[in-house]
């Protein structure tokens, strides 16, 4: 018998999977000929489902992540570009960024 290649699925492939074996109006071996996979695979992304069914209506998501301090990024942008080009004058007149390119 010859494997079959490695697929992957899409989530919504697996959403239609698992809220299938969630509804229970067919069982798993049902499913597993319907979707062609393997009875255990659907039981996964039933779990998979349930386990993170609250994430979606907001009640399992984490703090939301603290504002970044665009200020304080430019003004680290324009401090490396300014000890970038303070570098490359240096290092051309030692005569070593010639060798370097």
């Amino acid at each position: 018998m010859t494997r079959r290649p490695r697929r992957n699925h899409s989530a919504e492939f697996k959403a239609k999977a698992a809220l299938a074996a969630v509804r229970g109006e067919k069982t798993l071996s049902e499913l597993a000929s319907q979707f062609d996979v393997h009875p255990n695979q659907i039981t996964l992304w039933k779990v998979l489902l349930l386990e993170r069914a609250a994430e979606v209506f907001g009640a399992g998501s984490g703090p939301a992540e603290p504002p970044v301090d665009l200020k304080a990024l430019h003004a680290k942008i324009g401090k490396l570009a300014l000890e970038n080009d303070f570098l490359e004058a240096a290092l051309s007149k030692a005569g070593l960024l010639d060798a370097r390119r």
